[in-house]
């Protein structure tokens, strides 16, 4: 059974948001709360698997809660961040914080039972919109530091094939049916590309690459653009 924790601080939006879940089978909500604050309180004490979370919220934002959570916590739950089109930065930044999915409030029922799944088997899932929207708005991105590259061009050509699957938000299964390799061993190379890149998740490996991409920089060819 996944452990779902739910942080709103919009009362019909949690009913709403429990009321999908718990129709879902092997998914139970063990609490709803409205600020951040109680939310890193409640991880605490009622360990769940996976905690959905707004970013606006009184008291604690999502982002700070995230971060708390993420890096306060010896087994932290996986969070999935619930955004808008218009809160870009906020969207980056919670990138940064180690969040693991990213929906849209108006996603599909069936969008976020699925989140809820593959982010508590310690994968991640960034809606495509979401992706779509941040290519769109690469002007407003950090460029890739000068480490992140180094660690880029460190990749074989393998891992930069894994990476390219993971920056287009494919599952371990996707990626090995593409590069015809067993699960296991896209999974290894997923950890070492974790490793390499000092990510905290596929996300934040999957912002890196997309940045590198656009910046000019391909995975694993030292000094050569795409």
């Amino acid at each position: 059974m996944i452990k779902v924790l739910l942080v709103d601080d919009d009362s019909i939006v949690r009913q709403g948001l429990t009321a999908i879940l718990e129709s879902a089978d092997g998914i139970h909500v063990v609490g709803q709360l409205n600020d951040g604050t109680r939310a890193v309180e409640a991880a605490r004490a009622l360990q769940p698997d996976v905690v959905v979370m707004d970013i606006r919220m009184p008291r604690m934002d999502g982002l700070t809660a995230a971060y708390a959570l993420t890096s306060g916590l010896s087994d932290p739950p996986g969070i999935i961040v619930l955004t808008t089109f218009g809160q870009d930065d906020y969207l980056r930044s919670a990138l940064r914080a180690g969040a693991a999915g990213f929906l849209l409030k108006d996603c599909e029922p069936e969008e976020l039972i699925q989140a809820v799944r593959i982010v508590f088997a310690g994968e991640a899932m960034l809606s495509p919109a979401i992706t779509r929207h941040l290519i769109e708005s690469y002007t407003t991105l950090p460029r890739i530091t000068d480490a992140e590259r180094r660690a880029l061009e460190s990749l074989s050509s393998r891992e930069s094939d894994v990476l390219q699957g993971v920056a287009e938000g494919k599952s371990n299964a996707d990626i090995a049916v593409a590069l015809t390799v067993s699960e296991p061993t896209v999974k290894t190379h997923v950890s070492r590309i974790l490793a390499k890149l000092n990510a905290a998740n596929r996300v934040q490996a999957a912002l890196i690459a997309y940045t590198a991409r656009l910046d000019g920089h391909a995975p694993g060819r030292r000094g050569r653009a795409r």
